[in-house]
């Protein structure tokens, strides 16, 4: 087959594909559902410090912000009582291990209300409850696609480094100061590559 035909064949595959949404990428949640399951079947759920006696206070919950479905954590982040987190948390399987070493990051589609919050992993690597691999972004008020590689992901109060054949959980936390919490997640998935720059 000629090259130019090749080229032409692989570009209308390629805008074919697009238009189906197919994808070699992973949807963990695209708010297609009416519940707090994901995608995967997992549900998500929340978290804050008052497990360890913190005095944080916040909500999960289903939400339309600016025309988008989406799961919006809202509350009051405090440090008293040694506290100072609130967090929505999904299972990534019910299994023992879930693995995501074909893929290269994930990527979020957010708003918020401009306050830095972080992304928090979980593997069965894992033992104690304060452990994760950790990465921030800063939300807008504006829906913003975000791409945060597993390489920016840094061991906290752990020496093993991040083995993504062994996740277990994901986090969005309101972490580690004052603060209140506005976050809004419409998509998040698995990125097979790093998106180009537009």
């Amino acid at each position: 087959m000629k090259p130019l035909l090749i080229m032409i064949l692989g570009l209308l595959y390629g805008a074919a594909m697009a238009e189906t949404g197919y994808t070699d990428d992973l949807i963990i949640d695209d708010r297609s559902s009416t519940t707090l399951s994901s995608n995967l079947g997992t549900e998500w759920r929340l978290v804050t410090d008052q497990v360890m006696g913190g005095i944080s206070e916040g909500t999960l919950r289903l939400d339309t912000y600016n025309g988008q479905s989406c799961l919006r954590l809202q509350g009051e982040v405090s440090t008293e009582n040694n506290g100072g987190f609130i967090q929505m948390a999904l299972d990534l399987t019910t299994d023992k291990n879930f693995d995501a070493s074909s893929y290269s990051g994930i990527e979020l589609k957010i708003a918020g209300n401009s306050e830095d919050y972080n992304i928090h992993l979980r593997t069965t690597d894992l033992w104690f409850p304060w452990q994760s691999y950790r990465a921030g972004f800063k939300t807008t008020s504006d829906w913003q696609s975000l791409f945060i590689p597993f390489a920016a992901f840094e061991p906290y109060r752990t020496g093993r480094t991040l083995n993504l054949e062994r996740l277990k959980r994901i986090g969005f936390v309101a972490i580690g100061r004052e603060m209140t919490s506005d976050l809004c997640i419409g998509k998040v998935w698995l990125k097979t590559s790093v998106p180009t720059e537009k």
